[in-house]
């Protein structure tokens, strides 16, 4: 990977988010991806069951809920790469409703490893609430 490659990845990754399309999401992922929404999370593993979780609308403390559209966008970068790996940070912004007051900002860090194909292989996200503004 190189900082180029990483950015289209988490360009896609963002863009698959706000479309909950399947195949953008299986697109993003090896066969035997372990993924994890948070670090002491269990591992989702498979890309079957990584866009099953992403597609949930009601999941356990190990998956997802599906945002509604237009209350929610990102933007993350590359900070580190060596090798297939590849350390992102950057921020969430979800709102009240779409184009509506900010009701929450978190700061995100994405660790991750890809294999040859630039499919990502294991992903773990950190991420940390804002507190609300004064």
């Amino acid at each position: 990977m190189d900082h180029a490659s990483a950015q289209d990845w988490l360009d896609r990754y963002l863009a698959a988010w706000k479309s909950y399309d399947a195949d953008d999401i299986a697109a993003l992922f090896s066969e035997n991806v372990c993924y994890r929404f948070y670090p002491y999370a269990e591992w989702v593993e498979g890309r079957d069951e990584v866009v099953a979780s992403w597609l949930a609308g009601d999941t356990d403390a190990q998956g997802s809920t599906r945002d509604e559209p237009g209350t929610y966008d990102g933007s993350y970068a590359p900070v580190a790469v060596d090798g297939d790996v590849v350390v992102a940070t950057g921020t969430t912004t979800y709102t009240a409703s779409p184009g509506g007051r900010v009701t929450e900002v978190f700061d995100n860090c994405f660790v991750m490893r890809f294999d040859d194909d630039r499919r990502c292989r294991q992903f773990t996200e950190y991420y940390t609430k804002r507190p609300a503004p004064d």
